[in-house]
């Protein structure tokens, strides 16, 4: 069978660096970090008193008193970016064949906060069972899919990948499956996270995962830095509307990018570190690059993992070379995590919206903080170190690794 092409159509994000896709372009390119004090609880007693919060976010500002009820954070924050993509694409639902447009979306966690709150009710409250009957249907991460897909009456394939932090890069992989097979027409993808709260920092805290560069925030998040220490936790989502190329020109549609492809592994190795060798890693990349019908050559950019964490950072460093050979030296590489924090399962999605930018744009987002680069890495790779840098980017590719050894990678070509 004859696969169909897959476009962007549409795109939006509400996260660290912006509350829109013209303020997260504009701030990656400044090298912007989105790193400061947790305002969303008392941290004192946190070993990491920081994270990347989104900026002046009021619910009431997007949803009236009844939806707030109802909605977990993951859930509204998708909502926000599901609604810019919409708006973005010019799609008038009522015009559409519902039937075949989805929603498949994905978040590591999903309503922590409202498990958090209804247990710390329960407890303060002399355990006494007076849970609100929002309490499932808030927490459960399927939720936000179902909200957007409720929204707007699509009707089609809907639902959530849960794949810790490859969590977003796996929704958009499905969805270009289902547009590619014929399953689908459209489909609105992308991920969302909320897991700044007491349960979230401590608990990563207590696996020694974050940063505890408490005196200096902004410059914590730093990949491939000698002095790394751990992730900065992220808030919020990028939404992307994935679109068959001939269905997209027939209505006139503006088109970012093709999703060209996807690629899929497991490490097979630890709960919570990567092969050391990047084994899985080199997997998914390849995979990635051949199921778009390219050679590793085709790529110029790599938007990586790189979560500032010790171990990782070298497990895909050594990845890359095991997939590209020499071709690595010819490639930009960055990780915009040194500036929007790791967004969890939400990750993938607005590192997809980061390649946009620099397939449409010209413009590669820079790693920052790097100011004494780990001497385990190749001085020679160009880690677009600080400074953002101009390239003819035609072709992109987007890393995401979770928990549990789950590696994807997408593909995505300038148009």
């Amino acid at each position: 069978m004859k696969q169909r092409r897959v476009v962007i159509t549409g795109i939006g994000t509400i996260n660290p660096l912006g509350n829109s896709i013209e303020e997260y372009f504009t701030n990656l390119e400044k090298g912007v970090s989105g790193a400061g004090p947790i305002t969303h609880f008392d941290p004192s007693n946190f070993k990491t008193k920081f994270a990347c919060e989104l900026k002046g976010y009021e619910p009431n500002n997007f949803f009236d008193r009844k939806e707030v009820r109802k909605y977990d954070l993951y859930s509204q924050y998708a909502l926000i970016a599901a609604e810019q993509a919409v708006q973005d694409s010019g799609i008038e639902p009522e015009k559409l064949d519902l039937e075949r447009v989805g929603v498949i979306w994905g978040s590591g966690i999903g309503g922590l906060e409202t498990f958090y709150q209804e247990v710390k009710s329960y407890v303060e409250g002399g355990f006494i069972p007076r849970y609100s009957p929002f309490f499932i249907p808030k927490m459960i991460a399927d939720l936000a899919a179902g909200h957007i897909s409720m929204k707007y009456g699509f009707r089609g394939p809907n639902y959530c990948t849960v794949s810790a932090c490859a969590s977003s890069n796996h929704a958009m992989i499905d969805s270009l499956n289902y547009i590619r097979w014929g399953k689908a027409d459209m489909i609105l993808t992308g991920g969302s996270e909320a897991a700044i709260n007491p349960p979230g920092v401590g608990g990563f805290n207590s696996m020694q995962a974050l940063s505890t560069r408490n005196d200096d925030p902004q410059k914590a998040s730093r990949p491939f830095d000698a002095d790394r220490d751990g992730f900065v936790i992220g808030e919020g989502a990028g939404a992307l509307l994935l679109e068959e190329y001939e269905h997209a020109v027939a209505r006139g549609a503006k088109i970012y990018a093709e999703v060209a492809g996807g690629g899929m592994s497991a490490d097979a190795y630890h709960l919570t570190a990567p092969d050391p060798e990047g084994k899985g890693a080199k997997k998914s990349m390849l995979d990635a690059v051949a199921d778009a019908g390219l050679k590793v050559e085709d790529i110029d950019y790599v938007n990586v993992h790189g979560t500032s964490t010790p171990v990782g950072d070298i497990a895909e460093i050594k990845g890359l070379f095991a997939a590209f050979g020499d071709h690595i030296y010819n490639l930009n590489i960055s990780s915009t995590k040194s500036m929007t924090g790791h967004l969890l399962g939400a990750a993938g999605s607005i590192e997809a919206l980061a390649c946009v930018m620099a397939l449409t744009k010209g413009i590669v987002p820079p790693t920052i903080n790097n100011e004494n680069l780990d001497p385990n890495i190749d001085p020679k790779l160009n880690l677009t170190l600080n400074v953002a840098q101009k390239r003819d980017v035609k072709c992109a590719l987007s890393n995401t690794f979770g928990f549990g050894g789950h590696n994807s990678t997408v593909v995505l070509k300038k148009m």
